[in-house]
């Protein structure tokens, strides 16, 4: 069913719904008046009812005195006698408003004419009475008259009464029809509402069901994406950057005119490949949320020597000159992302070099002002190029634009580069402007807030040559539990290095066995293992051994309170992995020392750049191998053969569901993968493998990714390896 159709049917089914709310209010109301007007003919009828009776009363009250001053012939009963009859006249006009029956009305009158024929032979007696004699008023009396005007009126009233039984019936009949419906209607509308209601919140909850499966639709598709444009990226920028450097190699032969021109075109061809290629990574990555602003301390003045250095031999082949300057008042140490900084800067200078055939392009950084220890840096970047017109300046940082088709068609280009560089601006809170004329130039003006950084790049806060020294290992000895191989090398290396005694065993049940035959100074405890794990085997030394070595623990693990629980249960101190060199030492020094200060001696230069990777990260290597190359040999050995078998572990342990041995694995690779830098990139999947309720798609998913991500790393670690 469309989406019109659906909205369609939705607002007919409210249309229809609220026309039938409003018919059984209406009916509902409408009851409820009737029962309301019925009630109030009730009260009415009472009334009237009342009114009878005291009729009655007041004619026989006015008979009774009467006769009692006839017969005592004392004047007091017939004191205020008029206003008694006067009020008889009162009672008798409340009756003649009746008018709702016939019957009633009709008797009423007849009723009155009694009534006052009564109060006009009461008069006459007491006429009589006064003027004559008491003889005469009782020879009237015996006239039975009196009497029969009596009877009259109590025989009409009773006719009244009885014909108003039947008003007060038909009113009882009327109020309890009207009440039914009142109450019939009433119970509709609750119906109604609550299947409204239950309508209403079933189609939220499936709204909400379907934008649920919509964003997990989404998610899936960026993920699928992402993972597409990384393999896409390093297959394409594998064989790219094999030409590139190939082309480097070329170059250096001796090459007849035609040759180099034609090394020099291929060269150039995929420099731009490799730049589009970037970009559309960086474009993806923006897409997908996953790019990331870090901050950290850097100096600007640097970051832009570093720049001008870069584009200085290319703007001389130009014949165009290249200027840079920065505000004396700016701070040159800053924190911010150093990184995205080049990337804006290169991208915006790359951008003039290419549309400036002459004259300049200046580069300026300035303070545009401070907010606590904040600053915003403004930067400057004018050429003296094309230019570009007014009507195409608004849509300048739209992807895929360019100033015009001419342009595309002689400088080329994809149109993403400004594109990306509008998106590293507002990512970092800053602004982006640009102003422009065809014919005199270009500038863009943006500002970016950094703060302040307490930190200090000048060379007089570097330590120059500083001595240090190795502490002496020789009365010491250590008994290293670790399961992983690579892991196991590391020690291995560090420890032969430092000239420091060890045995290594590969769970915690070989660490006991052997505790019970030798003594160690300290010892260092693998978390999770095979057989025994740490926790385990820490607790059976203290408790069953009774052995007070230290225990240091190495662990993966990187959740808050880990360092507690390790302590809780026996250990003496902790370590996460990677392991780093220098933590290692400090720990062993200060357990083994009796907390000598230690300083280690200064290893000699080693190349920390990633050469041509994308995917692996070969600092931590070599940091730690300090250029042993037997080691990062043999490291990276042992990575190519260990992956593809742990994978398929995985996805065996999978398979047979066996989710403990699933876990254990993907908490052992996370050390695996550490030689090769890969920690950031594959943490999140082998925590979630690790640690959550996994189902089939989630298993798949992030299976998928530890998979896709490791190939690379095999595939550059491959290339790696044949260097040695």
């Amino acid at each position: 069913m469309t989406g019109k159709k659906i909205i369609f049917y939705i607002l007919a089914a409210s249309i229809a719904g609220t026309f039938a709310l409003l018919y059984i209010q209406y009916n509902s109301s409408k009851n409820i008046t009737a029962l309301i007007d019925g009630n109030q003919k009730y009260l009415d009828e009472y009334k009237i009812n009342s009114e009878m009776k005291e009729l009655e009363k007041d004619v026989a009250r006015i008979e009774s005195n009467i006769s009692n001053v006839i017969s005592t012939g004392d004047s007091e009963y017939v004191k205020g006698m008029n206003v008694k009859m006067a009020k008889l006249q009162t009672d008798l006009d409340h009756l003649q408003q009746i008018s709702d029956d016939s019957i009633t009305v009709q008797e009423i009158d007849e009723i009155d004419a009694v009534v006052k024929s009564k109060i006009k032979f009461s008069k006459a007696l007491l006429d009589s009475l006064s003027m004559r004699s008491k003889g005469s008023a009782e020879r009237l009396i015996g006239t039975l008259r009196g009497k029969r005007l009596m009877d009259s009126i109590y025989l009409i009233a009773q006719n009244i009464e009885n014909s108003r039984h039947s008003v007060i019936a038909r009113l009882t009949a009327s109020n309890i029809d009207s009440g039914k419906k009142a109450l019939r209607f009433n119970t509709i509308l609750i119906i109604l509402v609550l299947i409204f209601g239950a309508a209403l919140f079933w189609y939220i909850i499936n709204i909400i069901q379907q934008l649920i499966q919509s964003e997990k639709r989404v998610k899936e598709a960026a993920q699928v994406k992402e993972n597409f444009m990384a393999n896409m990226s390093h297959e394409i920028r594998t064989p790219m950057n094999a030409i590139v450097g190939f082309t480097n190699l070329l170059q250096r032969k001796s090459l007849d005119n035609e040759s180099k021109g034609y090394v020099q075109t291929i060269q150039k061809s995929g420099e731009t490949l490799l730049t589009i290629i970037n970009d559309i990574l960086d474009l993806s990555k923006i897409e997908a949320g996953m790019m990331r602003i870090e901050s950290a301390p850097f100096s600007i003045r640097g970051l832009l020597h570093s720049v001008e250095t870069m584009f200085k031999t290319k703007a001389t082949e130009k014949e165009v000159r290249l200027t840079t300057e920065v505000e004396d008042t700016l701070p040159d140490t800053l924190d911010g992302d150093a990184i995205r900084l080049t990337q804006i800067l290169v991208n915006l200078i790359g951008n003039s070099l290419k549309f400036t055939s002459k004259g300049n392009i200046k580069i300026k950084i300035t303070n545009e002002g401070k907010q606590g220890d904040t600053i915003i840096t403004g930067i400057t970047v004018s050429d003296t190029g094309i230019g570009i017109e007014k009507e195409k300046l608004s849509h300048i940082f739209e992807r895929f634009q360019q100033a015009d088709d001419a342009v595309t068609r002689k400088f080329g280009g994809s149109g993403l580069g400004l594109s990306i560089v509008n998106e590293l601006v507002l990512l970092q809170r800053g602004t982006i402007n640009v102003m422009s004329e065809p014919g005199k130039g270009t500038i863009f003006k943006l500002t970016i807030p950094y703060t302040i950084s307490i930190d200090n790049f000048s060379n007089s806060s570097l330590p120059k040559n500083p001595v240090m020294t190795l502490p002496d290992f020789k009365h010491v000895k250590v008994l290293v539990a670790e399961d992983n191989e690579i892991n196991q090398s590391l020690i291995k290396h560090l420890f032969t290095e430092w000239k420091l005694e060890y045995d290594l065993v590969n769970n915690g049940y070989e660490a006991i066995e052997i505790l019970k035959k030798n003594k160690y100074s300290l010892i260092l405890m693998d978390i999770q293992m095979p057989v025994m794990d740490g926790y385990t085997a820490a607790s059976e030394i203290r408790k069953k051994l009774k052995v007070e070595i230290p225990i240091i623990a190495m662990t993966a693990h990187a959740f808050a309170g880990e360092r507690e629980k390790c302590i809780s249960l026996g250990m003496t101190e902790y370590i996460s992995k990677p392991i780093r060199e220098e933590q290692l030492h400090h720990l062993i020094t200060r357990f083994t020392q009796n907390n000598q200060p230690v300083l280690l001696s200064p290893k000699a230069a080693v190349k920390l750049n990633n050469g041509t990777y994308s995917v692996i990260d070969l600092t931590y290597m070599r940091e730690i191998s300090g250029g042993n190359t037997e080691y990062e040999k043999t490291v990276t050995e042992q990575f190519i053969e260990v992956i593809p078998e742990d994978l398929a572990t995985i996805e065996k342990a999978w398979q047979n569901n066996d989710i403990h041995q699933l876990r254990q694995l993907a908490h052992n690779m996370k050390t695996t993968v550490s030689v090769m830098g890969l920690n950031e990139k594959l943490q999140p999947f082998l925590d979630t493998m690790e640690y959550e309720n996994l189902t089939e798609e989630i298993f798949q998913q992030n299976f998928l990714s530890v998979t896709s991500i490791c190939k690379e790393a095999l595939t550059e670690a491959t290339q790696f390896y044949v260097t040695f």
